[in-house]
């Protein structure tokens, strides 16, 4: 005890405490949702303004600049746009691919009465706006692009759903969760099938055994990080050379990712209480005069110790806690300052909405998704094959339906794959993304608001 309060009164454990209360604060903002939707905001803004400014030129230029790595007669160069889009953007798709396996496992899709609910108003809330663009493109050129509105951005949805807080009910988060989830599950499935060039099927093969190869070290008890880094690696290669796009490894990838801990929680338990008994032993016993530094064995008990807790906790959760904060504040933002620079000289918001590519966005994000999530979900609830979460009422569908419209990362993605080649239809179908996002989300804001204000008086 006296040791102890030496400890906490000595200078350095001050200047340690003092510290720590400068820093808790910026970690809490960095893990907060809030601050990863803001920035990809900012990233945004910050991308529409340059592109609309005498640096535009400079900015198309940057974002068009080949990057690669060449080896003798081999080379593998893309613009720094492609990198970003088919490489970095694999990291996204990795942790969405974390999420769903985890949801599969254990989250609100394992349950059944939970599950169905979710998914109709998932499978709704993509259906309906799909089938509203189509009405509205039919017989144009831009037909193709159907894809677009089916997309929801999780980021930007749960944050705006964070802003209300305690405001609506706990359940509202975890629905639009598991709704998103299957969404991007949905968005993997059509740039698979629908947005994928002529395939080779060699690259194919290579990619298939890369696959298999991950799936029997996983069954093998394999656990290290680099096993995973190099198989996951040699998959988006070989991805990327098969016409399937890349970004589709990250999501196979995840899936052979362990989803059981090394060790059992009781061995856990026993070894670490050995370890810090021992520990304690050794402190005991140790001259308090030598430095901390001079005591190797202390360091060596702290890293098994480490090494024991890393064992007993799974690669699935550990990985997806990793790389989630990661990709939100730096993937995201990055592919939002190198996709959402759109020239809008001379163009009003009603010119681009009488071109019906725009006009089946904005309609199929805002009112689609509504109509097809609270239909669906409806549907289900009336007929008792499901139960919505504590506290949800229908009434809140609304309000996640046009959360959920705010397509804005993804559907700017499935845009670029489909208009890749296409640079005014290109400006249109992102210039419509944008408007239908910032709308859904400022409606879907003010309902939830004005429910949670109706229910406090």
């Amino acid at each position: 005890m006296e040791q102890d309060r030496k400890d906490n009164t000595s200078p350095h454990s001050v200047l340690h405490r003092g510290v720590g209360k400068l820093v808790r604060p910026l970690q809490y903002i960095i893990r907060d949702q809030k601050t990863a939707s803001l920035l990809l905001l900012a990233c945004a803004l910050i991308a529409l303004v340059i592109a609309n400014s005498p640096l535009s030129s400079i900015y198309e230029e940057l974002i068009r600049t080949p990057v690669g790595v060449v080896f003798g007669d081999h080379r593998l160069t893309m613009s720094l746009r492609h990198w970003i889009n088919d490489a970095l953007m694999s990291l996204f798709f990795f942790v969405i691919g974390l999420e769903i396996k985890r949801e599969l496992l254990v989250g609100e899709l394992r349950k059944a009465d939970r599950a169905i609910p979710v998914i109709a108003a998932a499978i709704g809330g993509m259906a309906v706006p799909a089938l509203i663009f189509v009405l509205i493109n039919q017989g144009q050129d831009t037909l193709h692009g159907w894809a677009i509105p089916m997309a929801t951005d999780t980021a930007f949805a749960i944050g705006v759903l964070t802003l209300l807080g305690k405001r609506v009910p706990s359940g509202l988060t975890a629905f639009l969760l598991a709704l998103a989830i299957i969404d991007d599950m949905g968005a993997v499935l059509v740039i698979a099938l629908f947005y994928t060039s002529d395939l080779d099927l060699q690259y194919l093969v290579l990619a298939f055994l890369a696959l298999l190869i991950l799936l029997m070290a996983n069954r093998a008890g394999v656990r290290h990080p680099a096993v995973f880094i190099c198989g996951g690696s040699l998959v988006w290669a070989a991805m990327l050379g098969s016409g399937v796009h890349s970004t589709l490894a990250g999501v196979l990838v995840a899936l052979t990712v362990p989803a059981r801990p090394a060790r059992s929680p009781r061995h856990f338990v026993r070894k670490s209480r050995r370890l810090i008994n021992e520990f304690v032993r050794r402190i005991q016993n140790s001259n308090e005069e030598n430095p901390v530094l001079a005591e190797q064995d202390h360091h060596f008990l702290v890293e098994r110790l480490q090494e024991t807790a890393k064992q007993a906790t799974t690669p699935l959760q550990l990985w997806e806690r990793t790389m989630e904060h990661p990709v939100a504040l730096l993937v995201l933002p990055v592919f939002a300052l190198v996709n959402a620079g759109i020239p809008l000289q001379g163009l009003s918001l009603a010119d681009v909405l009488s071109q019906p590519l725009a006009l089946g966005i904005v309609l199929g994000l805002v009112a689609g998704k509504v109509a097809g999530i609270l239909i669906a979900t409806s549907l289900i609830v009336k007929l008792g094959w499901g139960r919505l979460p504590g506290g949800m009422q229908l009434k809140h569908t609304i309000g996640l339906g046009l959360l959920a419209g705010m397509g804005f990362t993804m559907s700017i993605f499935i845009a670029g794959l489909g208009f890749e080649n296409s640079p005014q239809e290109l400006v249109a179908a992102k210039t419509g993304i944008i408007a239908a996002s910032l709308l859904a989300g400022l409606l879907g804001f003010m309902w939830l608001r004005f429910l949670s204000f109706r229910s406090n008086t």
